[in-house]
């Protein structure tokens, strides 16, 4: 069979790209802001496109915020390959990735807000955090590293107390955001079975610069 070639974007594809991605950015920073009712006039006029480009792309206003959720949770769990990309300890990518996730929620508001303002869909998408914590989680059993009966379970704990932690950082903007999170990531990982030492001192390692770093 011949191998197809895939032909660069011509000039209506990539208008019609850059309308879909400004639709989405409008409709993250409403969500982000908790205005979740504006009238698909007002998205349209925050994306600077026209109400007919609106629908070649969405049937409604409620398809395009799943689609605002699904483009942070994707670009956040890129976001997360790349910054644990050559660790070969189970537990060290679970701690690292979870570490990363309580810096980013001041570091990247605007998503973070998106991110919390739809919890259920970050707990049970296979996009984002919670798929990649339950790799993670069975990786590390299956490694020795973590005694888990229901990675399931786990992984929906996990979640929440990602997500109720992302909140108090919001709420409680004097908290020290590195210090929390390494804090609950060290419980969790005990949570998970990993000997307290270990759990300790895998949160003491460096992190990767975050500076300028953008999902």
């Amino acid at each position: 069979m011949a191998q197809q070639t895939r032909h660069a974007p011509n000039r209506l594809e990539r208008r019609k790209a850059h309308t879909r991605s400004a639709l989405v950015r409008a409709a993250q920073t409403f969500i982000a802001a908790g205005k979740q009712n504006v009238p698909i006039l007002e998205l349209t006029q925050a994306a600077d496109v026209g109400m007919g480009s609106f629908y070649n792309h969405f049937d409604s206003r409620e398809q395009l915020y799943q689609a605002a959720v699904e483009d942070a949770l994707e670009r956040y769990g890129a976001l997360l390959d790349e910054l644990t990309v050559g660790l070969d300890d189970p537990a060290h990518v679970f701690a690292q990735s979870f570490r990363l996730t309580g810096r980013l929620h001041r570091r990247s508001p605007e998503l973070s807000k998106v991110l919390l303002s739809n919890g259920l869909a970050l707990a049970g998408s296979d996009k984002g955090l919670a798929p990649r914590a339950r790799r993670d989680i069975e990786d590390g059993v299956r490694a020795g590293r973590f005694n888990v009966h229901d990675p399931e379970l786990a992984t929906v704990i996990i979640a929440g107390a990602a997500l109720v932690l992302g909140q108090l950082l919001h709420d409680h903007p004097e908290r020290d955001d590195a210090a929390a999170t390494d804090q609950v990531t060290e419980d969790v990982l005990r949570m998970l079975g990993l000997p307290p030492d270990d759990a300790h001192e895998i949160c003491l390692r460096p992190l990767p610069a975050l500076d300028g770093v953008r999902p």
